[in-house]
Parts: C-alpha cells; structure tokens; sequence
C-alpha cells in the first residue's frame, strides 16, 4: 500500500485513526496498541503477504534476544557478547540472504566461469530499514541502555505503518516512550492540523514533482541509446531532483501521518542540496541512516581516535557499507566508495586550513552530488558511462529529444488536461529544454522555500489550511489521472 494512492489517503489512515483513537478513549489501552500493530501489519502485507512470516519471526527473535541481553548477568560478559553477536548475525544473513544472495551468485559465476541458477528471490519490502533498526536496538540492550520490555510498544516501534517501509530508521529510545506515554492516546488538534499540512506537502511533492521528473530520467537511463550534453545533463538533473523530491515526499508524509497519532519521528531530511560540503550533505540527508551508519559501524570501527590514516579507512568502509545497504550490486559500491573519497578528501583539505568561497562550495558539491548519482541511478556501468559521457560532451548520436519526444511517448502530461492551456511555444519544446527548465525550477524551490520541517514547530493558520488543501487536492486529482508510482527507497 503506497503512501499517495486513494486506498491508504481515503480508507486505511482514516479508519486506523477512528479505531486507534476510539479504543484509546474507552481506555483499552492495550487494545489499542494490539490493533495498531495488526494495522501496520495489515498496510505491510498489502503488497505481499507471503513476506508476512519473516517480519513477524524477525520481531520476535529480536525482542528475545534483546530482552535476553538487556537482563543478562554483568559479570558473564563473554556468553552476553555471543549472544549479541548471534543476534547480529541472524539480522545480517536474513538481510543478505534476500538482498544479496544473487548478486554473490552472479560473481561467483563471472569469476569462477560457473553456471549456477540465480535464486531469483524478491526482496522483502522493508527488509532492510526493520533489520538496520533492529540490530540498533540490539546493540543498545547489550550496552545496557534498553529499558523497555513491553511487547506491543517494541511491535510497534518496529512495524508502525508510516516508518515501516522506508524510514526513518528510528531508534528505540525516541520511539517506545511515545508508545507507552498517556499523553499520546488522546487526539491532538494541533497535532492533527499540522500532520494534515506535512502530509500534504509530502504528496505534492511526489505526485506532482518527482514523479513528473521520473518520466524524462527514466527515458534517458533505460530508453535512450546515446545521449547528447543538454540530453545528458537533463537526464541527470531529472533524476537529482526526482529522487529528492520522491524521499522528500516520502518523508514529509511519513512525519505527517505519524503525527496524526501523536508520534514525532525524527526528521530525516533537512534541505541536503543546500550543503556546502559532503559532510553537511551527510548531516542533512538520510539523517537516520547517516546516525546508524556513525554509531554502529564508523564509531565502533574506532572513528577518528586511532590517528588520520585509520580514520580515512573508517569511513571508506562505513559508506560502502552504506553504498552496500543501498542495493545489491557494484554501481552501488562505487557510489558509496565515491563519498567516502569525497569526505577524506574534505577532511584533509580541513586539516591544510583551505576554505571556499559558499558560493563556489555550493556549486563543487551539488555537482558532484548529482554526478554520483548517476552511477546510484544506473541499472549498468553503461547506462552510467553513457550519461557521463554525455554529461562531458564526449558523445555524438541519435537525437533523444526527436527519439522521445515530450509530447508523443514521454510525458504523463499528454491528454492531460492542464495541456491545453500551455502556450504553443512550450508545446513545440524539446524534452531536455523542458527537462532542464523544470530543473532550474526545482533548484530555486530547494534553495530558496523552507523545508518542510520548519512547519512542525508553528501553528497551521487559516491560510496554510487553504494553502494545503489546494496543494492536497490538485495531488489526489493527479494521482487518479496518473499511474501510481512506487516510491523509489522501497527497492531499498
């Protein structure tokens, strides 16, 4: 069940409020929770309930051992770190299992000159953002730094329906007191309101925006043959603003909706193409991942106490391990490799005193963001090399904006209705013209508008109460006239 389709905005998310709230007020407190467990599971097996079997032996393994380490005995330190470790490595070889065995099959072929049959196994939705959060939590009872052992609170700090399938990657100590708070079980107003708002700027942005980039990104990486250096630049920025506006969104509805329910998740994504350096981006991308990836794997690598060398190993292997988590497959690996070179590099231009201009930091750093997207993007290292090569003017071909044209095969806009009020000189456009002025557009929205973010803090007055149903209705409108697109982390 996505987010934007009429199901959830128009029956699911209504109808768990009303139980939820309903429950809560006649004071079956424990039902309550019950039934917004079996809600979220529920909205998880809506796209495959064969898969329902595996989150549900993953929540119960884990709070088992979880609860086994957080009362272990002190003093029986080695059976206590056996234990965590074999719960890690159960997370890590259900995880691998469905997300990697493939891609180590495919290797072991190509080096080994065998033939073994793929598995051909789909991956579980969520998969990765349950076991990421589950082994935090782990980690957390082995430190001794759990204290809750209810069992409803942690089943719903694992599959609460607007985290669950693409984050945040929430941590338990934010979430399992917001469960059990008495404060939370009665509706909010202002809560409500301003969820409402989140949410619908949420749904704007990917019915609207990113899935209206998605047309032109996908036609350059998976249709088009060559590509020339407008066509090239245009299909990199159409997926840069694609995937920003598609997690974006995704975030924004994930906070709303849990704001409904009087539970704040933490913010994910704060204005990242306003970074001056890889490191800024990383503090305001993924925020929860970059935090996973920091606590668990860079910090108990040693982080940056071991001396410079040990500390540029550090966080070379956290973000492939990053670009790993992402997807199966090399593309990946040289995308996480590429930020890691990125922030050694940052942090040794830090260390001989150099500093940039803003202006010129900015520009350094949105560029090499949107140029190692491509390889993120890229289904092969020749969909990559061919936009790369465009990008760089080293390409002469076939026409793509004659090949796919705007008007004929590209755009859900045709036959839209909002068509036919364009003036005949945009109609007459080319598709990387278009692709690029949209583009333009979408970096003055991310550069200059405030994040979304800024409104959880304020009160929704009578003019954004317009503002949002305007923007709600126009994206419900859309979302009936257009295909329902899957958001892009889900394949994550």
């Amino acid at each position: 069940m996505l987010f934007n389709s009429p199901v959830f905005i128009f029956a699911f998310l209504p109808v768990t409020f009303f139980i939820y709230f309903y429950l809560n007020q006649k004071r079956l407190t424990e039902a309550s929770k019950a039934f917004l467990v079996l809600a979220s599971l529920f909205f998880y097996s809506w796209w495959n309930i064969v898969y329902l079997p595996i989150i549900l032996l993953s929540i119960l393994f884990n709070y088992v051992i979880g609860v086994s380490l957080s009362k272990a005995d002190e003093h029986v330190w080695v059976k206590k770190k056996t234990l965590l470790t074999i719960g890690i490595m159960m997370n890590v070889l259900l995880l691998g299992y469905f997300k990697y065995a493939d891609f180590f099959i495919e290797n072991i072929n190509m080096m080994a000159q065998t033939n073994i049959s793929l598995l051909q196994l789909v991956l579980p939705l969520a998969i990765s953002f349950f076991t990421f959060q589950q082994i935090a939590y782990l980690v957390d009872s082995y430190r001794g730094e759990t204290k809750e052992y209810d069992f409803l609170n942690y089943a719903n700090f694992v599959t609460f329906f607007p985290q669950l399938i693409a984050g945040p990657i929430v941590h338990h100590s934010e979430m399992m007191t917001q469960f059990a708070a008495n404060k939370n079980k009665v509706k909010n107003y202002r809560n409500i309101a301003v969820g409402l708002f989140i949410f619908s700027i949420g749904l704007f942005k990917k019915v609207v925006i990113a899935d209206t980039f998605s047309v032109w990104a996908s036609a350059g990486f998976d249709s088009a043959s060559v590509l020339s250096f407008f066509e090239a630049w245009a299909t990199s920025l159409s997926y840069t603003f694609q995937l920003y506006f598609d997690f974006s969104g995704y975030t924004d509805m994930a906070i709303g909706a849990a704001l409904l329910f009087n539970i704040k998740l933490p913010i994910n994504f704060n204005s990242p193409y306003k970074a001056l350096s890889i490191q800024d981006f990383w503090r305001r991308w993924h925020i929860t991942l970059s935090r996973f990836l920091r606590d668990y794997i860079y910090i108990p690598l040693g982080g940056n106490k071991k001396g410079y060398l040990k500390t540029y190993t550090n966080l070379m292997a956290t973000f492939i391990i990053g670009g790993i988590w992402h997807g199966a497959g090399w593309t990946f690996v040289f995308w996480g490799f590429l930020h890691g070179i990125a922030l050694i590099t940052q942090r040794v231009w830090q260390q001989f005193g150099f500093r940039l201009h803003r202006v010129l930091a900015w520009f350094i750093t949105f560029n090499f963001i949107n140029i190692t997207w491509v390889f993120f993007r890229a289904k092969s290292w020749e969909d990559a090399q061919k936009v790369l090569s465009g990008m760089f003017g080293r390409t002469e071909g076939e026409n793509f904006s004659i090949s796919f044209n705007f008007l004929d095969t590209l755009s859900r806009w045709v036959n839209h209705p909002l068509y036919d009020v364009f003036p005949v000189p945009y109609k007459r456009m080319n598709v990387d013209e278009i692709a690029l002025i949209y583009s333009f557009l979408a970096l003055i929205i991310v550069l200059v508008m405030k994040n979304s973010m800024y409104y959880l803090t304020r009160d929704v007055d009578l003019k954004l109460m317009m503002f949002g149903s305007v923007i709600f209705s126009y994206a419900v409108v859309q979302s009936f006239l257009t295909t329902t697109e899957v958001f892009l982390y889900f394949n994550f």
